[in-house]
């Protein structure tokens, strides 16, 4: 969420930039700033009405001792009525301020000066590539064929225990994704992030402060009678660690990393794009988040942006990088980098992470600050990224290493895996 100070004081540039997001913001700021005057105005009335209550309370008891008494009683009927007005006030306060906050949770993020206009993923700026494309036989097949074959994946066993896009891994499947999320989590160890264990059910505050609600809240899971929602993603509550403090000079940077099954709805999903392991309602990850001061954080998204780049690096598949465009953004991000590596068998680039700087957004969602060494209370920086999600990588591992004797595994793999090949 934008501060209302920022807005006010950058105005004609925070519209200019979330037309880069398509996003059409005068009028809405308009309303924000005269709804924000209105509540300073009655802010002060309280104030002042608070402050002659209070005054008036502590002449009353002297008006007696000195013998004015109907001097007393004029005070007395004069601070019942400022206890009335004082109510009323509070009231409008709080009704104020909650359409004050209703409006500025439905403004987006504004781009970072980087961001380039678009409407869509094609749209994107390809900014890296690396890494010879495999050129595979005219008997190669998708994953989606190779997992039957080998007897890895099993699509229709899910869909018939829960449904589409919920697969059962077995075998030496099950020990792939097993090795995958201990090769993440053992890379980001070795790069100084602290392992988190997090639930995989949040609170709906939790879910407004990093972003996810209202925003995407049709393609999120919700347990109705408990109100509580299934995580897309361990962003939400490994960020969420920190709603509502104020951390210490020291505290940070931190870095935190997670693995986690994650669940989303993919409303609309459909297509011979989303077959076998490209687009899933539920799914592994392995996210790293970063809380960072202010002046520092987009060294840290390049950090996190190399990281990311060595995992799929070490798994020998060719990836390249997007910095995404402005209709292609999230609404809380400031600058997105997402990391796609190349399906040999279905001749596709596969998203298998995104990297992102939410700047303040998230953590003035989450009222997250820090002690600055000047001793002043400020806002942090919240970043994550996927480092990585596991249904596309693995799709890509198997289609680009299938041979006439099976499916090779990298050697990074082997420590974790125990084979060498899937056959």
């Amino acid at each position: 969420m934008l501060q209302v100070n920022f807005i006010r004081e950058n105005r004609q540039e925070v519209i200019e930039k979330l037309t880069i997001k398509n996003f059409e913001a005068k009028e809405i700021i308009k309303i924000v700033l005269e709804l924000d005057d209105n509540r300073k105005k009655i802010q002060k009335q309280l104030d002042d009405a608070l402050a002659e209550a209070n005054k008036a309370s502590k002449e009353i008891g002297a008006l007696y001792k000195q013998g004015k008494a109907k001097d007393a009683d004029a005070m007395k009927a004069r601070s019942s009525e400022l206890k009335k007005l004082s109510k009323e006030l509070g009231d409008q306060l709080d009704k104020t301020t909650k359409e004050l906050n209703e409006k500025l949770i439905q403004i987006p993020n504004v781009p970072h000066p980087s961001v380039p206009r678009g409407n869509s993923e094609e749209d994107n700026d390809i900014i890296h590539q690396e890494g010879d494309i495999p050129e595979l036989d005219e008997n190669a097949i998708p994953h989606w064929e190779l997992a039957s074959k080998y007897d890895i994946i099993d699509f229709e066993l899910g869909n018939k225990v829960t449904g589409a896009g919920f697969p059962f891994y077995k075998g030496k499947g099950a020990k792939l994704q097993r090795a995958l999320i201990n090769f993440f989590l053992d890379k980001a160890l070795d790069a100084g992030y602290i392992e988190y264990q997090p639930p995989l059910l949040v609170n709906e505050e939790s879910g407004y402060g990093t972003g996810q609600l209202p925003d995407k809240d049709g393609q999120m899971y919700h347990v109705g009678e408990d109100n509580l929602y299934l995580i897309p993603t361990a962003e939400v509550p490994i960020t969420n660690i920190y709603r509502n403090r104020i951390l210490k000079v020291g505290e940070i940077p931190i870095k935190n990393v997670a693995y986690s099954s994650c669940f989303r709805r993919e409303a609309g999903s459909w297509g011979a794009h989303v077959r076998g392991l490209n687009r899933l309602h539920q799914f592994d990850k392995v996210e790293i988040v970063h809380i960072a001061h202010p002046n520092n954080s987009y060294n840290v998204l390049e950090e996190m942006r190399e990281h990311a780049a060595s995992l799929i690096r070490e798994l020998e598949l060719p990836f390249r990088v997007a910095r995404l465009c402005g209709g292609d953004l999230s609404f809380t991000s400031a600058l997105t980098y997402d990391f796609e590596v190349f399906s040999a068998a279905q001749k596709r680039w596969l998203e298998v992470s995104s990297v992102s700087n939410f700047e303040s957004f998230q953590a003035n969602r989450m009222k997250l600050r820090f002690k600055d060494a000047d001793g002043k209370t400020k806002i942090a920086h919240t970043l994550n990224g996927s480092a990585l999600a596991l249904p596309r990588i693995v799709a890509a591992l198997l289609e680009n290493n299938q041979s006439p004797d099976g499916i090779k595994i990298p050697g990074s793999l082997i420590p974790f895996t125990g084979f060498d090949i899937i056959n």
